[in-house]
């Protein structure tokens, strides 16, 4: 036999014996190979995003980060790069490079190293859907044969478009998508080459070959990419020798996050955790779209946190956050308040390097829009600081004029005549933009939250429930109760108004001295300030916040009854006292359960749930829930009583034409009413809405509402000279006829509270400190400040309201002026305004006043007072039976 016969058998057997080897490890893994059907249905966990109504980013959570995209939504360079550098003849072999492996066995058999790979894009899902990374032989058998499978159940571009998107890339990033968010900030379609090739060089060991945790290693990998491109041509010379020479700069990105709105975020991520389950909120790739409006919402963070900044300015400064080194004013030459012209002179100690400087810098962090800088130079009324970007700016004299020195909450030092007496080299401070200005700064010592909601339906509009979510995730507008002031008087006024009080009773004004038997002390509330005007009005005394008419009235309904009354608000009996400290605002409200409150008065006397989330929509963009809010409507109402009307009057035998001539004229009133209404090709809901609990009168919400108006417009003739104004006259500088509005002081200032409505939205704002033993204080009159600077005891309508107003000035001009319409039910008569008898008188001495039916005064004032309601001093007591 010939050596070639020889060699032919030999070259046989081996083919043959090589194909049962195959056929025997087939056999021998079979069991074990996973159904890599399943990637024709494969999900790709996806973190949870959460958007506000108008479609603006607020968070997103989930351990993996990734944005799915299709493979016509990812640049053509991107897709070369990774095929380059991972798999040249991906769309030529059929799941497994016959070359590759060849190599990888040559490298194992003369040296014994495994690191060789001979993986393909097809392998490496394989190996990325069903197994682990270990590199040993059975585990690259079965990546072989899954390889093949997939290869018979996939097209080409739905394998590389899967593997693009499951490939691990670092920094929890998986997926291309994700991988530019995170290291560049920018989406696949705004990456420049170099960043192309960096992305593209990380699935070989992503841990380590970031660019984040070591550049140089990320360096050395997109060079090698970029020299596969250019050997196969998919770039230029030009091109390839430009991405070489770009500097390596990435940095840690989160999301994209477009619109501020924390504490929202976390509210969702609660949510959803307790609806669906905390694996599938973190990877179902679920978008939740929420009620808030992304203008409103940034309109209530810049008015709570400019708020913050100017109580805690008028306090005082406390100082730098550090000292780098030591800088000591040299006296003999200029005292720190000298006025001269000349430049102070500092004795410095241990100056740093300009380098180490901003080392330190860079390892500060910043809170919210407070930058961490360092002073270089101080001169007489400016000076120049030092930024971490290696920025120097200079701080006018109108930014650090109102650093005077914090002594205590009650008490400030005197007013810096020049830089000097704030400042010196080597001071760390935080700094600030304010109008296009540099300002000095601090991190706000007091806390502060504010929360809309419609009052139509509970749609949280806008909330933010501190100064930083960073610094605190605690939620002040649903987790702290503090007890609210003067903004339970409405509430006790609204009792008052169910028995047989109305707007025009007439309260005595004056001081109380009770003894307590139990305290053994006489209990003496005051009005604050403690003015006492006698007889007077209920519309009147609620708009000046009197707090003896609102102890006097509790007395008069009872404290059992208003307790009962005020529950129908939503509120907690635990959280109402059952004492007369009540009617002064003893009890303790979360933000939102008090602005929920003050949304019955606003909507007709209907009570809303508050909620946050509208709708949730799964990867396909379908609706898989809907929140059904439970809506104030009462034109249903209207409607269902009108046909229940016609239907009673339809039933009823006609006894006379009179009765035929009224059951027509209803009828054609409500053919009227239908044929106004406009027509649509809309779809209709196949669901009726849902309608709140009307939980007070039509009647009840709106004399409220409209005697709250009086708190900012006030009453009387000031031409006269017995015009009045109400707590709220600062809202005033709205120009709207149409905002009902209260204040609200604790004791010693501890919290303070604004609300107040419109038809369309309710907002409460409250400020005070998280330690509630802690009083806002005083500010005294600063020098430096002008004339419209607010100096004196920290009030409601000094610290709560001006956040109030800030945001109401930028929403409000979304919204149409409604004044308040009055419903079915009442009258209006013209009344006299000292006796709130019935007036005959046309002039400044009477006015018009709402009633309901039946409760108007029936005698006309005779230049004398109606009863007044005195109480004797006789102290409320609740009812015996329900003590224990």
């Amino acid at each position: 036999m010939s050596w070639v016969k020889k060699l032919l058998i030999v070259c046989l057997v081996g083919f043959f014996a090589g194909i049962l080897t195959i056929v025997a490890m087939y056999f021998y893994v079979r069991n074990d190979l996973p159904d890599v059907a399943t990637l024709k249905e494969v999900k790709l966990q996806t973190p949870m995003q959460v958007y506000t109504a108008d479609g603006q980013l607020i968070s997103q959570f989930g351990e993996k980060r990734r944005i799915p995209l299709k493979l016509d939504e990812m640049p053509p360079l991107l897709i070369q790069a990774f095929l380059a550098i991972e798999d040249t003849r991906f769309y030529d072999h059929p799941g497994v490079d016959i070359i590759g492996i060849m190599r990888a066995v040559t490298v194992v058999a003369s040296s014994g190293d495994f690191s060789q790979g001979a993986s393909t894009i097809t392998q490496q899902l394989a190996r990325n859907f069903f197994l682990s990374r270990e590199k040993k032989i059975m585990r690259k058998i079965k990546e072989v044969f899954l390889a093949i499978r997939i290869e018979q159940l996939l097209e080409k571009d739905e394998i590389l478009e899967l593997y693009l998107n499951k490939i691990e890339l670092g920094h929890r990033s998986f997926g291309v998508g994700a991988a530019a968010q995170v290291y560049f900030g920018k989406t696949v379609n705004e990456l420049t080459l170099d960043e192309i090739a960096i992305i593209a060089g990380l699935p070989k060991a992503p841990s380590i070959l970031n660019p984040i945790r070591s550049p140089a290693n990320a360096r050395n990998r997109r060079d090698i990419v970029l020299t596969r491109m250019r050997a196969i041509d998919v770039i230029n010379e030009q091109d390839y020798r430009d991405a070489l020479a770009a500097p390596i700069t990435s940095k840690l990105h989160g999301a994209q996050i477009t619109a501020s709105a924390p504490y929202v975020a976390e509210m969702v991520r609660q949510q959803m955790i307790e609806q669906f389950g905390e694996e599938a909120a973190y990877s179902e790739g679920y978008k939740v779209y929420t009620t808030v409006q992304s203008q409103h919402q940034q309109a209530a963070k810049q008015a709570l946190q400019q708020n913050l900044y100017n109580y805690d300015e008028r306090h005082g400064y406390r100082g730098p956050v550090a000292r780098l080194w030591q800088a000591e004013l040299d006296t003999s030459v200029q005292s720190a308040d000298a006025t001269a012209e000349q430049q102070p002179v500092f004795i410095e100690t241990d100056r740093p390097e300009h380098a180490d400087i901003i080392a330190y810098l860079n390892k500060q962090q910043g809170i919210e829009d407070l930058m961490p800088a360092v002073v270089l130079t101080v001169f007489n009324n400016s000076a120049e600081v030092l930024l971490a970007s290696d920025q120097i700016i200079t701080l006018q004299w109108n930014g650090l004029k109102w650093a005077r020195a914090f002594i205590t909450d009650e008490r400030q030092g005197v007013a810096p005549k020049s830089a000097a007496a704030v400042l010196a080299p080597g001071m760390h401070i935080l700094v600030r933009q304010q109008d296009e200005q540099w300002q000095l700064s601090q991190v706000p010592a007091a806390s502060s939250a504010l929360v809309a909601i419609n009052p139509k339906n509970g749609a949280v509009q806008a909330l933010v429930g501190g100064y930083s979510f960073s610094q605190s995730q605690f939620n002040r507008v649903t987790q702290a109760k503090r007890q609210v002031g003067s903004n339970i008087k409405p509430f006790i006024y609204s009792a008052a108004l169910e028995q047989d009080y109305t707007l025009a009773s007439i309260m005595n004004d004056a001081p109380i001295h009770q003894w307590d038997d139990n305290a053994g002390i006489a209990w003496r509330p005051r009005n604050s300030p403690p003015v006492y005007d006698g007889p007077i009005r209920i519309r009147e005394a609620l708009a000046k916040s009197k707090n003896v008419v609102s102890v006097r009235l509790l007395r008069g309904v009872g404290i059992d009854e208003s307790i009962r009354h005020l529950q129908r608000f939503g509120f907690t009996a635990s959280d109402l006292p059952r004492n007369e400290t009540l009617s002064l605002g003893s009890a303790s409200l979360t933000p939102l359960e008090l602005v929920t409150g003050y949304a019955v008065f606003a909507n007709g006397g209907y009570l809303v749930t508050p909620f946050v989330v509208d709708k949730v929509l799964d990867e396909q963009d379908e609706v898989i829930y809907q929140h059904l809010p439970q809506i104030a409507c009462s034109d249903c109402q209207a409607q269902d009583a009108a046909t229940d009307e016609l239907a009673a009057a339809a039933d009823k035998p006609a006894e006379d034409t009179d009765s035929e001539q009224q059951l027509y004229e209803l009828f054609n009133t409500m053919q009227q009413e239908t044929a106004a209404e406009p027509e649509t090709t809309e779809p209709t809901e196949p669901t009726e809405p849902l309608i709140a609990e009307q939980v007070i009168s039509s009647q009840n919400a709106f004399l409220i509402a409209d005697a709250l108006t009086s708190s900012v417009w006030g009453g009387g003739d000031w031409r006269k000279g017995t015009g009045w104004n109400g707590t709220a006259w600062r809202v005033q500088r709205l120009k709207r006829r149409d905002i009902s509005a209260k204040t609200g002081t604790t004791n010693d200032s501890k919290d303070t509270w604004f609300s107040g409505f419109t038809a369309a939205t309710a907002v409460t704002t409250w400020v005070g400190f998280d330690d509630a033993n802690r009083s806002l204080g005083r500010a005294q009159w600063h020098a430096n400040m002008g004339q419209d600077q607010s100096a004196g005891t920290e009030s409601g309508a000094r610290t709560a309201l001006p956040a109030w107003l800030d945001y109401m000035t930028e929403v409000l001009p979304h919204y149409d002026e409604q004044k308040l319409q009055p419903p079915t039910g009442l009258s209006s008569v013209r009344i006299d305004l000292a006796s709130g008898l019935l007036s005959r008188s046309t002039d400044h001495t009477s006015s018009f006043e709402y009633f309901k039916i039946g409760t108007e005064p029936t005698q006309y004032s005779q230049s004398s007072v109606q009863q007044i309601y005195f109480d004797n001093d006789k102290k409320a007591e609740p009812d015996e039976s329900e003590l224990f």
